[in-house]
């Protein structure tokens, strides 16, 4: 099987930076990963990174893609689905079933999208249930009602776009007053007034049938004297988890706080040859942002091209002494 220097997991903006430089510093590298663009591409419209005062996240992330593809980095749309150790060399194992040998990894597989694990979520997402604002809030336009979950800036914003397309935006938060989003996106939504923030309020129930999908909720805290609101949509934007399946295989250190990816100030991991990046790790605190997980990408193809250089080093001179002993 042949040895590659690097597999990048992720198609999202730390690994697409990764890729960036890995290219620039000429290493035989493998994109792998199904969903392109991760948080960036359905982000809707980014307003905060340098240099790209307002962009559509999608148009943002193929900007990103079009730079590495000019460098001829490789990419499938296969997921990773296990790694381990061969030697001084990982398998990566995909989920088409391919496998990739390779001296270094680069994780940034990001987080998944948490749920409200109620009866009929799975099957009535995409027939009233989203995990999406930004992508299914036009579907909503002229809809009498639709209810967006979480107390976080994505939430918030969440709400203040389906405020544009449907007549009456429900906002359920299990806390007591919001407390995470940034000032600019508090002040917006307390002047857009189809918006209903109900505080202590949870869903307790999706009510609705296989045929028509979500058509309700039932809360845990009454409004208007009912417990059930009748909504068009449910949007659940309560947050995301860090991917931890491969880095728990791999015996990867874990904050404890957080439950992310421990690294060090060079994205490195405590498996030597394994490195991190993006929202999948500690390294940029509670600040989750496309350039913060660009720039750890970057760095992560640095270790990565020091890592894999000082590896070929050291066998070239074991070769020249084995050879020379002959």
């Amino acid at each position: 099987m042949k040895t590659h220097d690097l597999v990048i997991a992720g198609r999202g903006a730390a690994a697409y930076a990764a890729a960036l430089y890995a290219g620039r510093y000429q290493l035989d590298t493998v994109m792998v990963g199904e969903s392109f663009g991760g948080e960036t591409a359905i982000g809707g419209v980014i307003e905060n990174y340098p240099g790209q005062p307002e962009m559509d996240g999608f148009d943002l992330m193929m900007k990103f893609r079009e730079q590495v593809e000019k460098l001829g980095v490789p990419a499938t749309d296969a997921n990773l689905a296990h790694v381990h150790k061969d030697g001084n060399a990982f398998i990566a194992q995909l989920s088409d079933g391919t496998e990739l040998r390779s001296l270094s990894v680069i994780l940034a597989i990001g987080r998944e999208r948490r749920k409200l694990h109620l009866p009929h979520e799975d099957e009535w997402t995409g027939k009233g249930v989203s995990y999406c604002s930004t992508c299914d809030a036009p579907l909503y336009r002229g809809k009498d009602a639709a209810a967006v979950v979480g107390g976080g800036n994505s939430a918030v914003e969440g709400a203040i776009l389906i405020a544009k397309y449907a007549k009456t935006v429900y906002l359920l938060y299990r806390g007591e007053r919001l407390t995470r989003p940034d000032p600019v996106t508090l002040r917006i939504l307390e002047q857009t007034p189809n918006i209903k923030v109900l505080f202590s309020t949870e869903v307790k129930e999706l009510i609705g049938s296989d045929e028509a999908g979500l058509t309700a909720v039932r809360i845990s805290k009454p409004y208007g004297g009912r417990d059930v609101l009748t909504v068009d949509g449910l949007f659940i934007e309560a947050g995301a988890d860090p991917r931890t399946e491969i880095p728990k295989e791999l015996g990867l250190e874990l904050n404890a706080q957080t439950n992310e990816v421990h690294v060090d100030r060079l994205t490195r991991t405590n498996v030597a040859g394994i490195y991190a990046a993006g929202d999948l790790t500690d390294g940029s605190g509670p600040l989750k942002q496309t350039v913060t997980a660009a720039s750890q990408g970057a760095v992560a193809a640095l270790s990565a091209y020091q890592y894999v250089s000082e590896y070929k080093s050291h066998a070239d001179a074991h070769t020249r002494v084995a050879v020379g002993a002959r």
